[in-house]
């Protein structure tokens, strides 16, 4: 099989959701997050654009609903031993099949936990699901439950995370000597994710975000590729990944000469962050790490260009993107807890004067200070 992770990890990971589920008095989970799946299994697929469902009861057994294509790839890629296949056909309704194998289960009239926040299943799923359940068992919504145990990373998650890091170190490394007048902007992107895949690691859960000139100021991926000019900027958000564990970094790289207002933007992100680092601690919350970046931003006159939120625990994510639970954004009241691997993100947008500033790296939080997770310092990178 291909695990990465030890048998006994995974019985740990299982043994705390029996307890969370004890805690609500779930009898059984339905996941259907594939991290989640993969968290709790190590079972690593895209398959989940389609439906399928790994079915937990409270005496930790599991059973996995998914499609033909996938059953190699659960059989390979997890400690499954049971998995259930249910058959594409015209007028296929897998929940119905869902609802069947429940039965089997011995689950009829319990209590029973859906992972509903998730985009492994689908509005249109979820109302088919609904529906097999309204008259079968009590259903509850329990997405927070597998969210908030992943939050909390294990050694062996912390070293995949570490890892991650230096393959985000690596492809910084790798794109810095092509960012200079008449680079183009192809040729970086394929240095970077290059470097990543050359150090042994994965796809990230979305595009890396590239964007120069006007398109700077963007904070997604976007088709169209230009050539940097000699006096320009350049966004960068990219993630080194190993096992599916992320560690994102941004930084927007200047070429040529700082103006004046690249300079104050950029003072104004490293305070920020500075800001941000001594309110990662326990003891505060989500949000007051959101408040301490928003504090500097006021005081540099800059409210009006950031964003409402400024970064977001990360771990192993699937597609369509890296960002986690829970997230830096005002009143969140999740507390900072030691052992979380959280990426905070200053981004300062002035389309008024058309100046990007960006500055964001990975942090392992601890019992005191969080440790940031890239080997590269914060100063201004002008080639």
């Amino acid at each position: 099989m291909a695990l990465h992770f030890e048998k006994t990890e995974f019985d740990a990971r299982r043994d705390r959701l029996i307890i969370e589920m004890a805690d609500r008095k779930l009898d059984a989970m339905l996941l259907f997050a594939q991290e989640s799946m993969y968290w709790l299994t190590g079972y690593d697929t895209f398959g989940f654009c389609f439906f399928q469902c790994l079915v937990v009861k409270a005496d930790g057994s599991m059973v996995l609903m998914t499609r033909s294509a996938d059953l190699r790839q659960a059989r390979h890629t997890s400690i499954l031993d049971n998995i259930v296949v249910w058959t594409d056909r015209d007028g296929a309704n897998p929940a119905a099949e869902l609802r069947n194998l429940l039965n089997d289960m011995d689950l009829l009239g319990c209590r029973i936990g859906v992972e509903y926040d998730t985009h492994g299943l689908t509005a249109k799923n979820g109302r088919l699901l609904d529906e097999q359940l309204k008259t079968f068992a009590t259903a509850e919504d329990a997405s927070d439950i597998m969210q908030r145990l992943r939050l909390l990373k294990s050694a062996a998650e912390i070293a995949k995370a570490q890892k991650a890091a230096a393959l985000a170190d690596d492809a910084l490394d790798a794109a810095l000597p092509l960012i200079k007048q008449g680079g183009d902007e192809g040729a970086i992107l394929a240095a970077m994710q290059g470097a990543v895949f050359a150090g042994g690691g994965d796809y990230p859960a979305n595009e890396f975000i590239i964007g120069s000139g006007v398109d700077a100021l963007l904070c997604r991926y976007k088709a169209g590729r230009r050539k940097l000019n000699k006096n320009d900027q350049l966004t960068l958000e990219w993630a080194g990944v190993f096992h599916h564990y992320h560690a994102p970094m941004m930084r927007t790289i200047l070429t040529g000469k700082a103006s004046k207002r690249h300079q104050e933007l950029f003072e104004a992100a490293r305070e920020a962050l500075l800001a941000v680092e001594k309110a990662m601690v326990p003891g505060k919350t989500f949000g007051d790490v959101f408040d301490a970046h928003a504090r500097v931003m006021e005081a540099h006159g800059l409210t009006r260009h950031r964003l409402n939120a400024c970064g977001y625990s990360v771990g192993a994510r699937f597609t369509p993107s890296w960002m986690d639970m829970p997230m830096f954004y005002g009143g969140n009241p999740e507390p900072i807890a030691p052992d979380m691997t959280l990426f905070a993100h200053m981004i300062i947008m002035d389309s008024d004067s058309e100046t990007a500033m960006t500055l964001g790296r990975t942090y392992l939080t601890t019992d005191g200070d969080p440790k940031p997770l890239s080997r590269h310092d914060l100063d201004l990178i002008v080639q």
